[in-house]
C-alpha cells in the first residue's frame, strides 16, 4: 500500500524553462527503472514553476529514491537549471485512487 511520497518544488530560471521541461520529461525513463517508485510525476505548476511527485510502499522506497539516480541528476542539474535549489518535502499519503487500487 502507498503510504510515503515526496514532493519536489522546481524554480526555472529565467530562460531555462524549456530545458526544465526535457530535463523532466528524461526523468520518466529513470523513474520506470526504479522498482521502488511505483507512483511519479513531473508537473507543471506555472509556466516558470514545476514539481515532481513521487509515492512508494515504504520508507526504504523513498530513501533508495532519495540517493538514486533521479535525485542524483536533478541535484547535478539544479545550479544551472533551477533559479534555488530545489524545495523537497516529504509526506504521508492519507489515501489513494487509482486504476490498480479500484480493482
Amino acid at each position: 500500500m502507498i503510504k510515503f511520497a515526496l514532493f519536489a518544488r522546481l524554480e526555472a530560471k529565467p530562460g531555462k524553462e524549456d530545458e526544465v521541461e526535457k530535463f523532466l520529461e528524461a526523468g520518466l525513463a529513470m523513474a520506470r527503472d526504479e522498482k521502488t517508485t511505483p507512483i511519479w510525476f513531473a508537473l507543471r505548476l506555472s509556466p516558470s514553476t514545476f514539481g515532481i511527485f513521487d509515492a512508494f510502499e515504504d520508507e526504504a522506497g523513498r530513501q533508495a529514491h532519495l540517493t538514486g539516480p533521479i535525485a542524483q541528476a536533478l541535484m547535478a542539474k539544479a545550479p544551472d537549471l533551477f533559479a534555488s535549489p530545489p524545495s523537497i518535502e516529504t509526506l504521508d499519503v492519507l489515501g489513494l485512487k487509482n486504476a490498480a487500487s479500484a480493482a
